[in-house]
């Protein structure tokens, strides 16, 4: 599928990571990319290696015209839900680039109330170098939490599950209770605290 760009100079591409973990924030970036010094090696998030993603993001910092990783909190999550929540974040990292997008590209079929012309894309972190470029930053950022998070919780295993509601996490949960970390509206923490 090949993507139209719109005649327009400063195009961002935004991205979201982790809608479907019990714990954590959802973490957005939008990222406006400099067409004078392109990337090798922009794909979707999801299909890179762990050090691939992180030499990259270093990459894109260091190249983007502007970025700005933002998120809503797991308050905000289980108060708007999940959906809503995301595109809140998204709305904010839109509004936190120091060069205002002229044009937006979001990832998804579902677009967050931006003051600019945009156009989701389904699949766009695979077809979007802006929204690729997007999904690497708000993914490395949002893993790096969860590791930290594992510094102070290890007990529940975030540095490996990132949150997510793997076996191991939904034992430790059984075993260890509810953090105030984890998103009390989500089905398995919600069961817990009942």
């Amino acid at each position: 599928m090949q993507i139209d760009y719109p005649n327009y100079q400063f195009i961002a591409g935004v991205d979201e990571v982790g809608r479907g973990p019990l714990v954590g924030d959802v973490v957005t970036a939008a990222v406006i990319l400099d067409p004078t010094k392109p990337i090798v090696g922009l794909a979707d998030s999801k299909k890179l290696t762990d050090k691939k993603r992180q030499a990259l993001a270093i990459e894109i910092k260091e190249k983007a015209l502007c970025y700005c990783i933002a998120r809503a909190s797991v308050a905000e999550i289980d108060e708007l839900n999940i959906l809503h929540a995301t595109m809140l974040a998204m709305t904010r990292a839109v509004a936190g680039l120091s060069i205002p997008a002229e044009f937006v590209f979001v990832d998804g079929n579902r677009l967050p109330k931006l003051s600019v012309p945009a156009q989701a894309v389904v699949k766009g972190d695979s077809l979007v170098a802006e929204i690729s470029a997007a999904s690497i930053l708000a993914k490395v950022a949002r893993d790096d939490e969860m590791i930290a998070l594992d510094a102070q919780f290890p007990e529940y295993g975030f540095a490996g599950h990132k949150g997510y509601p793997t076996k191991a996490h939904l034992e430790a949960l059984q075993q260890h209770g509810v953090t105030e970390h984890h998103r009390k509206s989500f089905k398995p923490v919600k069961i817990l605290l009942t």
